[in-house]
């Protein structure tokens, strides 16, 4: 779920789902969570690190509406870490 204020200050939660958002919010939901776009750029983000080599290659499935955001990141678990 996306955190946005309301003009009272107080929170609320949007839906990340692939059916309430729209290919645009999907890119801007990726970029708010990996604060991909604010002043640190790519300093805050481990995706390099990680073996993705590029962020938008990673979720791209998830921007053009085919997995949705947590089977994107299970996939990418399940091929990155060994449990036990």
């Amino acid at each position: 779920m996306m955190v946005k204020p309301t003009e009272k200050g107080r929170r609320t939660m949007k839906s990340v789902l692939i059916k309430d958002t729209t290919r645009e919010e999907r890119i801007q939901i990726i970029r708010d969570g990996l604060s991909c776009g604010d002043a640190t750029g790519c300093d805050s983000c481990s995706g390099c690190s990680m073996g993705v080599g590029s962020i938008e290659a990673m979720y791209k499935p998830y921007i053009d509406g085919q997995l949705e955001l947590a089977e994107v990141n299970m996939l990418h678990a399940a091929t990155r870490y060994v449990h036990g």
